[in-house]
């Protein structure tokens, strides 16, 4: 049985163009707006396996152009790292990590959902209005109807704002960077930041390296992120000689209480991705969950509970995906200060199981709430001792 409805989705990155593509599988009548994607967006690129799974069989994505990441290094300072090998074979690599241009690949999803039957419209939403009977999309050229309204807009979701609540400055993480053009590899690169609590990263793509540093936005007024960064850039050379083009921008980043507040849907509008805060706060790492969410939409709309697909979809967020969100959460309060993150790299560079666990958390496979279960199991008993105390916000 076909799904006959007309669909409304603001934003067409993964989370929209997903969504989208499924909708149109299903016989809806979809149509995505969006003013500017396909875009090369300022983030890592880093596509996990579990998110592949999810849309490279659907899509035929296995000739995709990408980076096959082989190792990723960990450290805390130059002469402290640690190397875990990801035995990467590309898209048939269920624990693999790809790096991609999100340019190139958000183009591939909006493609594929084109080919099944969405309309695309390159247009700014200015306003939205959702009854208990349908949606209305306001364009800068024009006016559209629809029975569901799809959020899928990012962090800074037109959709959410007007429909539910901004993101406050706490509950996003603020990330700065440079592409360093010219320049590529197989291998990630991660530095471990105490104060403000984060990360830097290098990715590579197929033409230039996507470098950036990440951390919680309160945490950034009196520290700022380009400081550090520029730091660890002339301290690795890893840009010598390259063209920088810098960026900046926000990720939603929740707190556990956050998510007690949180609403994924009402009546005829849901939010997916991004724009519902579906985001790892530890890595910020999104595209699974955009992905995810998207299917979880579409599976209450067109299979289940088609009298109240919002509150299904709501309940399916809340059960799958919030539990792991919440985790991560508790983890990152004390994960990158005090004796975890030096522990870790100890434990990376002595112990094989505790690389094939990071290997299993790089690639998307290893969930927060067996962690501790199978740490445990590598007899790395400080260092499960410190997860446990992060878990328990002691740390």
């Amino acid at each position: 049985m076909s799904l006959d409805a007309d669909i409304a989705i603001v934003g067409g990155g993964p989370a929209g163009a997903f969504a989208a593509y499924l909708l149109a599988r299903e016989g809806a009548r979809v149509t995505v707006f969006d003013p500017s994607h396909p875009r090369e967006k300022p983030c890592g690129g880093g596509v996990t396996g579990r998110a592949l799974a999810l849309v490279a069989p659907a899509l035929g994505l296995t000739r995709f152009p990408a980076v096959p990441i082989t190792t990723s290094r960990f450290d805390v300072t130059s002469d402290r790292s640690a190397e875990v090998p990801l035995h990467n074979h590309g898209f048939s690599d269920k624990s693999s990590l790809l790096v991609v241009s999100r340019a190139t690949f958000d183009r591939a999803l909006l493609d594929g959902a084109i080919a099944a039957g969405a309309t695309f419209r390159p247009e700014r939403v200015t306003h939205v209005e959702v009854s208990s009977t349908g949606a209305q999309v306001q364009t800068t050229n024009g006016r559209w109807t629809a029975d569901y309204l799809l959020g899928a807009d990012g962090a800074n979701s037109f959709v959410r704002r007007r429909l539910w609540k901004q993101f406050s400055r706490s509950q996003l993480s603020i990330a700065t960077g440079v592409f360093a053009h010219g320049r590529s590899s197989s291998e990630i690169l991660v530095r471990f930041v105490p104060n403000p609590q984060g990360y830097i990263w290098s990715f590579p793509r197929t033409d230039h390296l996507a470098i950036g540093i990440g951390a919680q936005a309160d945490d950034t007024q009196s520290t700022p992120l380009r400081g550090i960064l520029s730091q660890w850039l002339t301290e690795t050379h890893i840009a010598d000689g390259t063209r920088l083009e810098w960026y900046s921008w926000p990720i939603p980043s929740l707190r556990v209480e956050d998510f007690a507040d949180e609403r994924a849907a009402q009546g005829r509008w849901m939010l997916l991705g991004d724009a519902g805060g579906l985001v790892d706060p530890l890595t910020r790492e999104g595209i699974f969950f955009a992905l995810r969410s998207a299917q979880l939409a579409v599976d209450a709309l067109a299979r289940r509970h088609r009298a109240d697909p919002a509150t299904q979809y709501s309940a399916d967020i809340a059960r799958e995906i919030y539990p792991e969100l919440q985790m991560a959460a508790r983890l990152k309060r004390g994960f990158f200060r005090g004796p975890f993150t030096r522990l870790l790299i100890d434990a990376l560079e002595r112990s094989g199981p505790v690389r094939g666990l990071m290997r299993d958390l790089v690639g998307g496979h290893q969930p927060y709430h067996s962690l501790k279960r199978r740490l445990l199991g590598t007899f790395e008993i400080s260092l499960a001792w410190q997860l446990l105390r992060l878990q328990l916000g002691r740390a």
